[in-house]
């Protein structure tokens, strides 16, 4: 119980901290002034310097991501400021599928700067966030507004989304911010991708193998979709990233589907559940690699497919939490709790790539997010799993050890039981010491006391035997009233000391209670060997009965078994 509330504690404050340092980087990511941009379709020819004097040419209603396909002209609502040496401006907007990029700015004496991407696309321009920039020129006159040429922008999203007008100051903050937050988000991951694989090194659960290729998976996409990817390699196109988040994406979420597959226990993806399960999986990680494959010439069509599989995600994650449900599965609450915010986001995505929710940073951002909280809260959930399994095998070795030691006791008297007896006997190296010990007419101790009387002069007795024996010598009850005592020729026990804490041994109603004993010495390293000092013990306690009885008699020797 109090397992669990530390738990959802802990999954609480995660949560908490989590998506309080989210919307905190997506501010400082976006800072800076909105810019309203409209789109022209671009039908060739067209000469920037007189489309940036015509922005009434621009259609400033029609959603952009119905658009389609094609080059474009956007232009910017008029700004009215000037970038100064003390206070340097720069546009930034949202890294999208397009070949390249021409930007310009108007300034207010009539000046007009241009600057034009190469092969690479927008990579040298992208900052932390994934969000490009460029800065502009700082003159003595206002800007007035600017405006970009794209060229074969794919559309899926829109032309151009998320422009705005920064100061170099909050750049550089912004840049500082993201940098901290994907620090934390890497690091994160790193430690829990190096403590679940030792943990798997150990345990061999396939759940957590599965955890760490989810976790190296989103590591990954946090490197490439953060736009540290475009700084460590700027000479590698903007598209390209683009395929490679995809690719990514859909290797992780496989791989998150998988873990789930494997960490609830088996009982609940028994039958079509398992094999569906398992199917989508490997759709969706085949959906990364069909973006991968197919989007420098479809990418318009590999965006649907790849938004349409992950609608088929809950399939199977709606029937997979039934199920634990109705199951009663230890793990469901703990799943619910770690995958509640990947299925929202996912959902959020989903209704975004629909375009029923509009474009944000925060949206386009909230899938790192949620797989961050989603493997840490999952690394509780693993915690919790191997608490349970570890007390699962503890309960089965106790389980077993009960058994063992039921098999191999006697129940009355707990004393070894005489098949035990000749197991632990039978080999024993060195000359060793038997003594046969009979109580005298129990019989009669019976029709004296009642069997629950003699019982308990057996359980007296057994109980003298162990206090009076040396640790490494064996104790069992041979059957009725007989016992064995075998210890090796340096520790045996003399029989008269037996005897002697026998008659002071106060009994049930104070009943005298004697003994007779027998005692052989020889090697018992094979049965053989064992049924000749069993008949020579034997022979001597018959001996001792027939002298009177509460006596000791040492065979002379031993006989051929």
């Amino acid at each position: 119980m109090w397992f669990r509330l530390l738990m959802a504690l802990g999954a609480w404050l995660a949560f908490s901290c989590l998506f309080a340092a989210a919307p905190a980087s997506a501010q400082h990511a976006t800072a800076g002034r909105e810019l309203k941009v409209c789109v022209l379709t671009d039908t060739g020819g067209m000469n920037p310097a007189q489309l940036i004097h015509q922005p009434e040419r621009f259609d400033c209603t029609t959603p952009q991501h119905r658009l389609g396909s094609g080059s474009y002209w956007v232009i910017s609502e008029d700004i009215g400021v000037r970038s100064r040496s003390r206070e340097p401006l720069a546009v930034r907007w949202a890294s999208l599928w397009q070949q390249s990029i021409s930007f310009h700015a108007l300034y207010d004496d009539g000046r007009m700067t241009s600057t034009r991407t190469d092969a690479r696309g927008v990579a040298p321009w992208i900052q932390l966030g994934a969000i490009v920039e460029q800065p502009l020129p700082r003159l003595t006159s206002k800007v007035v507004r600017v405006m970009w040429h794209v060229e074969d922008a794919a559309g899926v999203r829109g032309i151009l989304l998320g422009a705005r007008l920064a100061t170099e100051d909050q750049s550089d903050r912004a840049n500082l911010m993201m940098a901290g937050i994907y620090s934390g988000f890497a690091g994160l991951c790193i430690a829990l991708f190096v403590y679940n694989l030792a943990l798997w090194g150990a345990l061999r659960h396939r759940f957590q193998l599965w955890y760490c290729v989810m976790t190296a998976g989103l590591l990954a996409y946090c490197f490439t979709s953060s736009g540290a990817f475009a700084w460590a390699w700027p000479d590698v196109p903007n598209n390209d990233r683009l395929r490679l988040n995809y690719l990514l994406i859909g290797l992780l979420s496989g791989a998150a589907l998988m873990f789930a597959r494997t960490f609830f226990e088996e009982r609940i993806f028994a039958g079509w559940l398992g094999r569906a399960t398992a199917a989508v999986a490997a759709m969706i990680a085949g959906a990364g690699i069909l973006v991968w494959c197919t989007a420098p010439f479809a990418i318009r069509a590999a965006d649907w497919i790849f938004t349409a599989i992950f609608v088929g995600l809950a399939a199977v994650v709606v029937p997979m939490l039934w199920r634990a449900w109705r199951l009663r599965s230890n793990y469901l609450w703990l799943f619910a709790i770690a995958w509640g915010a990947p299925i929202i986001a996912a959902v959020l995505r989903i209704l975004g790539n629909l375009h029923i929710l509009p474009w944000s940073f925060w949206l386009d951002n909230s899938t790192i997010v949620s797989m961050t909280a989603e493997a840490l809260l999952s690394s509780v959930a693993i915690a919790y799993r191997i608490r349970l399994l570890s007390l699962e095998r503890d309960r089965a070795m106790e389980g077993e050890e009960y058994a063992r030691r039921l098999a191999e006791t006697d129940p009355l008297t707990g004393l070894l039981n005489r098949r035990a007896f000749l197991e632990k006997a039978i080999g024993r190296p060195g000359e060793q010491v038997l003594q046969i010990a009979d109580l005298d007419h129990f019989k009669r101790v019976n029709d004296t006391l009642g069997h629950d009387g003699g019982d308990e002069v057996l359980r007296v007795f057994a109980r003298l035997l162990r206090n009076a024996v040396p640790t490494g010598a064996l104790v069992a009850r041979m059957g009725g009233e007989e016992f064995a005592i075998l210890a090796s020729q340096d520790e045996k026990v003399e029989a008269e000391v037996i005897l002697a804490r026998l008659r002071g041994t106060r009994m049930p109603f104070d009943v005298k209670v004697t003994a007779s004993i027998g005692t052989c010495t020889g090697p018992l390293s094979t049965e053989p060997e064992w049924k000749a000092l069993y008949r020579g013990a034997d022979k001597a306690l018959f001996e001792a009965k027939s002298a009177g009885r509460d006596r000791a008699r040492v065979a002379q020797g031993l006989e051929a078994a």
